[in-house]
């Protein structure tokens, strides 16, 4: 877990925002970018495709102290939201140490956020891993539509179809309004950390 560069005394630790497509993945990585601006040292990539969606991944390090006086870098991805790019999305999956998975609470989305984790599940087999046994965290995104006259699903709702047996921190945001993003970020990376510091063990 985590990719180790003894030469730089650096850890690398790779963290994508998977889900359904338009379910805000990509407006995450943007707030964070311009929130952390100050602290972030590279540009962030983002590859748009003619219909102007991102096809690829937003990739962001940001520095966060020092495990064992190795120093910790972490790469934020996204995957591309349509399913027709699923090759993409396993590659980005190759040698992710933590997941945040961005559910779309509007109701007419349910069956999109089932098929994106489903997907999400074979996807991590694919690269032998267990979608139980990795650092994730649910964000259950768009909360700003609320009492804009569009159907959302309540958290139970979204508990019920995605949570129940992962059992996995829950928050709902929105990533438009940054409501709830940080606390997303710092909620994975903490869970990941804590994943790594046990696999150091």
């Amino acid at each position: 877990m985590g990719f180790i560069n003894v030469k730089k005394k650096e850890v690398q630790i790779k963290i994508v925002y998977y889900g359904p497509g338009r379910g805000g993945k990509t407006t995450n990585l943007e707030y964070i970018n311009t929130k952390y601006r100050e602290r972030i040292k590279t540009e962030m990539v983002s590859i748009k495709t003619h219909g102007d969606r991102t096809l690829f991944f937003d990739f962001l390090p940001v520095d966060i102290g020092k495990i064992h006086g190795f120093d910790i870098k972490i790469q934020l991805y996204t995957v591309p939201g349509q399913v027709k790019y699923n090759a993409t999305r396993k590659l980005v999956l190759k040698g992710v140490d933590g997941i945040v998975f961005v559910a779309d609470m509007q109701r007419e989305r349910r069956e999109s956020n089932l098929k994106a984790l489903e997907q999400m599940r074979e996807n991590l087999l694919s690269h032998n891993k267990d979608m139980l046994k990795i650092p994730l965290v649910m964000q259950y995104n768009k909360y700003d539509l609320k009492g804009e006259g569009v159907e959302l699903l309540t958290v139970e709702e979204m508990e019920q179809d995605l949570n129940q047996e992962l059992k996995a921190p829950a928050l709902e945001a929105s990533a438009l309004t940054g409501h709830n993003v940080v606390a997303t970020l710092k909620k994975i990376i903490s869970g990941t950390m804590i994943a790594f510091r046990k696999e150091l063990q």
